[in-house]
């Protein structure tokens, strides 16, 4: 059975499918554009209608948009930072509590633990957190692995790697209804308006 069911649009000519009634939640309203320029120029119009939470989806990196659509700073650069802080403080423990406190050896009069000798370790443990903590943190981030989207449920996805570029109205915009988002996407010149449920 399906997901969506077509209503007719207010005004104009273009396809407007709507979420079915029942548990599906609404995802978003999504409208296809035929290049990056009218892509853009309708995120401009979209915001400039007071919305904030879009998504673009483009067969090419498109000069422009990744900056019109105002993504939040990533926390990444903090997770990497504070796992090889944590990989570094790793290393001087583990050196100190073997050499000075577990094992301690006298050789050559040297002492148990001196920092000097330790460096080269701490460096490889830094490295070895902050690399992990980069991988991890950017596969949680993203919400990898994610072997499903919503935009699935466009009639025209499938063209996005080839020749298409969508822009997505999600539902979490503030003050977001589903009809009045279509309307939007027709007024900045979408074509293929569809509402799809998650």
């Amino acid at each position: 059975m399906s997901d969506t069911r077509e209503i007719q649009p207010q005004q104009g000519g273009t396809a407007v499918r709507e979420a079915r009634t029942g548990p599906a939640k609404v995802y978003a309203a999504v409208a296809e554009f035929q290049d990056p320029q009218q892509l853009l120029k309708a995120i401009r119009g979209a915001q400039a209608q007071g919305y904030r939470k879009l998504d673009a989806f483009t067969p090419f990196a498109a000069h422009g948009i990744d900056l019109a659509l105002e993504p939040k700073r990533s926390p990444l650069g903090y997770i990497v930072f504070a796992m090889g802080t944590l990989g570094a403080l790793s290393a001087v423990l583990l050196q100190w509590y073997t050499g000075a406190v577990d094992y301690p050896l006298v050789i050559a009069g040297k002492p148990f633990f001196a920092f000097e000798f330790a460096i080269p370790v701490i460096f490889e443990l830094a490295v070895l957190f902050a690399a992990i903590g980069a991988v991890v943190g950017m596969f949680a981030l993203n919400g990898l692995p994610h072997f499903y989207h919503p935009i699935f449920r466009h009639s025209r996805h499938a063209r996005v790697t080839t020749d298409v570029f969508l822009l997505a109205i999600e539902s979490d915009s503030k003050d977001f209804d589903a009809p009045r988002a279509a309307d939007v996407l027709r007024s900045l010149g979408g074509s293929h308006v569809e509402v799809i449920s998650e």
